[in-house]
């Protein structure tokens, strides 16, 4: 199983990116998935999650600015994110709770992150 983030890069201050990630591989069902990231120096934090329900949960100080969205046939978890401020910087980090066949237990697969830079 993989998974494949995108979508990074560097943006102005109020500015827009849309990150995503694909899940791959041999998987049976998948449960949460979520956005995270780590800024310099920081612990990694989580930013937003959403239940293969469509349930979701935002960090504070995310609420109102991103929107986390899932499609469930293609595996893939995305991240909009407006109004972006310097202090977003940070390595962003997807991650899927997932079974990879019927007969096994859930893990947490992590994709490789990308960077997102908010500076003017």
């Amino acid at each position: 199983v993989q998974l494949q983030a995108s979508g990074g890069g560097l943006v102005q201050p109020g500015g827009s990116l849309r990150l995503s990630c694909a899940a791959s591989g041999s998987i049976f069902r998948i449960n949460g998935m979520d956005w995270y990231r780590q800024a310099p120096g920081k612990q990694r934090e989580l930013v937003a999650a959403e239940t293969s329900g469509g349930v979701t949960n935002y960090a504070d100080s995310v609420k109102g600015r991103f929107t986390i969205s899932r499609d469930n046939l293609k595996n893939t978890v995305s991240l909009q994110m407006n109004s972006l401020k310097p202090e977003d910087t940070a390595v962003y980090y997807c991650n899927a709770d997932l079974r990879r066949s019927i007969s096994d237990g859930y893990r947490v697969y992590w994709g490789q992150g990308t960077l997102v830079t908010v500076s003017s």
